[in-house]
């Protein structure tokens, strides 16, 4: 029987543009000895280690987790590297949920840290993703990938730039109870359609900061959380899935003529909630950490999770759903990736942040009674997608 999996301990920085008193290493350092102190363990109290690490190519130094080793206790011990792109922090609290419920660890550390605004262009960096021979000589960008279905979107199902403002919005006020978020501080759907122009229907404040900054997080079994956790939030389910390379080969029924089917999504949620229980999302679930790097990936999600039908998400936005006082489901009581996006472990801070609402240590982002908590990530060019259930108590199916 597999075993229970529950989060010991948690950290993460604040969150700015870049962050020129510590280097990468020491990044990665203060991040796993926070996440050690908030526990009250020691290096010596963890089996594993796995680093959360997206493209080194922002920093221009190549595998900068081999250069981290020493700082983040990993010496003497197994240690993997994940990098899924945007979903690299999901995919490495899986990985450690994996170590500790086959019992191959009695606890694992997840630490890592991102450094985007090294280089002076991210954006021409992240458009190595492209195929070199197929798609990099079109003017596609992961900017102008999703403005095309954002266009789509609101198109199909009605919705304007304001529909897109009114999430910006939402993520910002809630950015303002978040002492470790990047961009925070009321806005206005009027300040928010001034912005410049990125991509139509693409504003600049629908669109993600680069932001620097590490966290980390300790998993165990339950001899471990017996031992150091007093409220552990477990880690109840972990579902994932991945999309074919080429944007014109992608999987599901719809997939090859509409840029807006996500179906690997439904997929990785459905996984993931199988495991915890959840027959229900928009009942059952009481926050949910959505990765939003622009305004409207969070109407994708939310729709393709089950938390409501096609076409939704923003006309239950206009009604105050998705808000934290009064809503049916908390969306990001942290400002999300909309406000906070250090790619390498965007992942991991929305896991921190979902895990921390179970646990009762979310401080000002706290959202009163919350059972279960989902966080969500995807990266690549829509390839990789995470989600991770967190409960008040284990679930065994």
């Amino acid at each position: 029987m597999s075993q229970a999996v529950a989060v010991l301990g948690t950290y993460q920085s604040e969150f700015r543009t870049q962050d020129p008193h510590h280097t990468f290493v020491e990044q990665a350092q203060i991040a796993a000895a926070g996440a050690y102190r908030d526990a009250g363990m020691t290096p010596e109290d963890v089996d594993a280690v796995v680093i959360s690490l997206a493209p080194t190519f922002f920093m221009g130094v190549a595998d900068a987790d081999r250069w981290a080793l020493d700082h983040i206790f990993g010496a003497g011990k197994p240690v993997f590297r994940v990098h899924t792109g945007g979903a690299t922090g999901g995919s490495a609290v899986h990985a450690a949920n994996t170590l500790v419920r086959s019992g191959l660890a009695r606890s694992v550390l997840i630490v890592g840290a991102e450094r985007i605004a090294e280089t002076p262009d991210a954006q021409k960096v992240l458009n190595i993703i492209f195929d070199a021979f197929y798609e990099r000589d079109l003017p596609l960008s992961t900017n102008t990938m999703v403005a095309l279905r954002a266009t789509t979107y609101m198109q199909r199902f009605g919705y304007d730039q304001e529909d897109l403002a009114r999430v910006v919005v939402r993520a910002r006020r809630n950015a303002m109870n978040n002492p470790y978020a990047h961009l925070k501080g009321e806005v206005t759907i009027a300040d928010v359609l001034s912005s410049r122009m990125i991509a139509w229907p693409l504003k600049l404040f629908d669109i993600c900061p680069r932001s620097s900054g590490s966290a980390a997080m300790i998993v165990g079994n339950m001899e471990m959380a017996k031992r150091f956790a007093t409220r552990p939030a477990f880690v109840n389910g972990a579902g994932a899935r991945t999309d074919t390379y080429w944007l014109g080969d992608r999987m599901g029924p719809f997939a090859e003529s509409d840029i807006i089917e996500y179906q690997l999504i439904a997929e990785a949620a459905r996984a993931c909630f199988a495991q915890g229980g959840i027959t229900d999302p928009l009942k059952q679930i009481q926050v949910a950490e959505i990765y939003d790097p622009y305004s409207i990936n969070s109407a994708f999600t939310l729709e393709q999770a089950g938390f409501c039908s096609r076409g939704m998400a923003l006309r239950l936005e206009r009604e105050g759903y998705w808000d934290c006082d009064g809503g049916a489901v908390a969306v990001n009581p942290s400002g999300g990736t909309l406000c906070t996006n250090p790619i390498a472990i965007s992942g991991l801070v929305r896991c921190i942040d979902a895990a921390n609402q179970i646990m009762g240590k979310a401080g000002a982002m706290q959202i009163a009674g919350v059972r279960n908590a989902l966080a969500t990530a995807s990266g690549g060019s829509a390839q990789f997608y995470t989600c991770t259930l967190f409960g008040a108590d284990p679930y065994h199916a």
